[in-house]
């Protein structure tokens, strides 16, 4: 029986499909091209069990970008349980610069899965900009970042983050670049 929009799945089947998409992650970064029957092997799942999952590449492929996108989204609010608004809109963009390294690997199986004419277009960063947003308002609202900045601001201030190498050392880069933008979000220098 098919699963039912919007149902629970069961434990192993979310397992399964956890599974797959770490699996694929690794394999397309690698070769866009890779086939699909080799990620199900690796992934220790059967044909029918993959393609229940992902019915072909392209909703495979963007489940995978939209899946990483909700994860770093959702970590916004776990920082901001255990950390002032500043500090966790800091740690926010370290996570946010790692995801856009660890899917840079990932772009040309995008673009594949995204260049057929009328077919699926790449997901916008939606939850991203939700939850920068959140970030920035509890920053604005304790003071510590400045009023008026808004989540395509933030976007848009470290869009610098997707022109680095992810083959390259570029963690370091991207602390100097997100601290330079983290200083021009403050309302205050640290320690003023």
């Amino acid at each position: 029986m098919p699963q039912q929009q919007g149902s629970p799945r069961r434990s192993d089947a979310q397992r399964n499909r956890e599974r797959i998409l770490e699996v694929a992650l690794v394999e397309l970064s690698r070769c866009a091209d890779a086939p699909l029957s080799v990620i199900a092997k690796k992934a220790g799942v059967g044909q029918g069990t993959f393609y229940r999952n992902f019915p072909n590449r392209e909703s495979l492929v963007l489940e995978i970008y939209r899946h990483g996108m909700q994860q770093v989204a959702d970590s916004a609010i776990q920082l901001l349980e255990t950390r002032p608004p500043d500090e966790a809109l800091r740690a926010w963009m370290d996570r946010l610069a790692e995801f856009a390294m660890t899917k840079a690997g990932l772009a040309d199986a995008i673009r594949q899965a995204t260049s057929t004419p009328g077919g699926p277009v790449k997901p916008p960063p939606t939850p991203v900009a939700r939850a920068a947003g959140l970030l920035l308002r509890a920053g604005q609202d304790a003071g510590t970042v400045r009023p008026g900045i808004t989540a395509d601001d933030f976007l848009l201030a470290i869009a610098g983050l997707w022109q680095l190498d992810p083959h390259d050392d570029w963690a370091p880069r991207a602390a100097r670049l997100l601290d330079l933008v983290m200083a021009g979000l403050r309302t205050r220098p640290v320690g003023a």
